[in-house]
């Protein structure tokens, strides 16, 4: 008999927790998430893609090296998938110590436990395409050098350098995913991509609000959430552990995002947005290109949605959403 795998996933309460830990049931695992305080926390996107009564949950503080390592031990697991931390850009220009602790020294401790242990523990790092800052004259991979432009993205920079060190000093299985932008139905609307999704089936819906917003010109990768799981967990069943890039290799403006958004309901974005210089953060990325090619040729990966679709998937979802909630307030 094969033994059943272990995973657990910091962070599992987020958009790329639940898709991953759906992922990894429909691959048979035996998986396990953390929370900052498993009691009280509602899992919601747990409960929404209808997987939180197959998952075991713990209370752990991932800055705590104690708290780490009694949850590691409990768990034992095969993998690590650590999403955890801060992931807001904007906000951690506001909370930038929290950030840096949330991310860095959070990876520290879980390169640290996984040493200390012993266990052929493989670990999957969640890195950002925001470490390479600007990238208007060239298209990124893994070999473009870093130049964060936010507190959040030197966090992410360091968290890097961290796993490379631990891979390269003490042989550890440990993988970096350098993720462009990815969406779902899962982003809370503090994201720019959600905002939009929400304002715009609103305001097709009659609402008269005006969606607020800050540079529409700033140029992202978009991709599908669910199919960059997919990569995660590739890169852990490689035979050497390595860092890939993960995008859909097409980019597009904000602007781009936000016509697309109202042309499904057959409005004029301008009509119903507007540019506020609150809304603009000290520094900022531009343009973001990434290139995915070592990913499609060593693991078999590719994106299948582009920005186009991802808009239409998260509308649709949106719509859904808000017809059950109709539904259900008809009832009450």
């Amino acid at each position: 008999m094969k033994t059943q795998k272990k995973a657990l996933i910091l962070g599992i309460t987020g958009q790329d927790g639940a898709y991953l830990s759906q992922l990894l049931i429909n691959h048979g695992y035996q998986v396990s998430g953390t929370s900052r305080d498993a009691q009280v926390n509602s899992f919601e996107n747990l409960v929404y893609l209808g997987i939180r009564e197959q998952i075991f949950l713990f209370s752990m503080a991932v800055n705590d090296f104690r708290s780490v390592l009694e949850t590691i031990s409990k768990v034992m697991p095969d993998e690590i998938y650590n999403l955890a931390g801060q992931t807001s850009v904007g906000l951690s220009f506001e909370q930038p110590v929290q950030t840096f602790e949330s991310i860095a020294v959070a990876n520290i401790n879980l390169l640290e436990v996984i040493r200390f242990m012993e266990r052929p523990i493989k670990l999957y790092n969640a890195c950002s395409s925001e470490c390479f800052g600007n990238t208007i004259d060239y298209v990124a991979d893994e070999e473009t050098p870093f130049h964060p432009r936010s507190p959040y993205a030197v966090a992410k920079a360091a968290a890097f350098w961290e796993v490379a060190n631990y891979r390269e000093a003490y042989g550890l299985c440990a993988c970096s995913g350098i993720l462009f932008n990815h969406e779902s139905p899962l982003r809370p609307e503090r994201f720019a991509t959600q905002k939009i999704i929400s304002s715009a089936c609103r305001i097709a819906k009659g609402s008269k609000e005006k969606l607020q917003l800050g540079n529409v010109e700033i140029q992202r990768d978009w991709g599908w959430a669910p199919e960059y799981v997919e990569a995660m967990w590739l890169m852990l069943q490689q035979d050497k552990p390595g860092d890939y890039v993960i995008a859909t290799a097409e980019t597009h403006s904000l602007k781009e995002f936000v016509e697309e958004a109202f042309s499904i309901f057959n409005l004029n974005w301008r009509d119903h947005t507007e540019s506020l210089p609150d809304l603009l953060r000290p520094t900022d990325i531009l343009v973001s290109k990434g290139n995915p090619a070592k990913a499609k040729n060593q693991l078999n990966w590719q994106a299948r949605s582009k920005m186009k679709d991802v808009v239409r998937m998260m509308v649709d979802a949106k719509i859904s959403n808000l017809n059950r909630v109709a539904v259900r307030e008809n009832f009450q």
